[in-house]
């Protein structure tokens, strides 16, 4: 891509692990519709969130690293794993502002929470890092009203189309019941699958729960950002392209994106990991 006209006119850069990241992109499209959008998803290496912190940083430089290459003008972390191990790294590395999406679900929370406490679900390695709890003690929480839990089984529930299933029901109160009793106000859905099941969560939370859906608080704070920073596009009317990219095409893809995407999606374009591999190489 050659240089740009003017550094509004570039798309944002959105990466995943897989593609749960699409919940982002579709936040960001419904927020921001006149701007382009640059989807990728590391389907050939998902997930990241049993991985430890060196792999994800290497396989997340590599991610924005292909993003800066096909010319964006800010990198959105979707992957709450690779934003727990890698958003300073590439803060430090990219030539484009990186933004993650803990610290947005974490400001969020605070905001909603009303004096109870704060739970948070994620995958092992975004509740093992500890990024959220920080987070959320940095803000004012004493250890007492912070509590986490791992949820292993949503992810692939969500990718089997299982909302509302009984599989799903027994997963949530498996997972849930011990914030349910400690009476969190606040439930942070700490992976970019999660919001999917968020039916399934409000009606065993109960309506006394506010969820916060990690998607919309990144794209809103993107839309801050690029506000501040004199990047977003003039509001023209136009709709916005949306281009994707895949490092592998899983199996039902179309169906588990349009799932995720709430619209058909119709071209993917696949990056080899020798491809990925060499961007990482040249941008870090």
């Amino acid at each position: 891509m050659g240089p740009q006209s003017h550094p509004t006119a570039g798309p944002i850069g959105v990466f995943d692990s897989g593609m749960g990241g699409l919940t982002v992109l579709r936040a960001l499209h419904e927020r921001l519709p006149g701007e382009d959008i640059i989807y990728f998803g590391d389907t050939a290496r998902v997930p990241y969130g049993t991985k430890g912190e060196k792999t994800v940083r290497a396989f997340a430089a590599q991610d924005a690293g292909l993003l800066v290459s096909l010319g964006v003008k800010m990198v959105v972390v979707a992957c709450n794993t690779a934003s727990a191990f890698a958003l300073e790294h590439l803060r430090e590395t990219m030539p484009v502002p990186v933004l993650g999406v803990i610290n947005p679900g974490v400001r969020t929370a605070l905001s909603r929470t009303r004096g109870g406490a704060v739970g948070v679900i994620g995958t092992s390695g975004t509740i093992r890092s500890g990024r959220y709890q920080q987070g959320l003690a940095a803000g004012g929480l004493g250890e007492e009203r912070i509590l986490v839990q791992e949820c292993p089984l949503f992810v692939p529930l969500v990718e089997e189309g299982l909302m509302g299933h009984a599989m799903t029901e027994m997963a949530v109160r498996e997972y849930l019941q011990p914030l349910k009793e400690a009476g969190v106000d606040t439930l942070i859905l700490g992976c970019t699958h999660y919001p999917a099941l968020k039916d399934d969560i409000a009606r065993f939370m109960g309506p006394d729960v506010a969820l916060v859906d990690s998607a919309d608080a990144l794209a809103e704070a993107a839309q801050d950002r690029l506000g501040e920073l004199g990047l977003q596009r003039d509001s023209d009317g136009r709709d916005g392209e949306l281009e994707f990219y895949l490092s592998d095409i899983p199996w039902k893809f179309q169906e588990i994106g349009a799932r995720f995407l709430g619209k058909p999606i119709s071209e993917v374009k696949t990056v080899g990991l020798d491809e990925m591999e060499a961007v990482g190489k040249n941008t870090n």
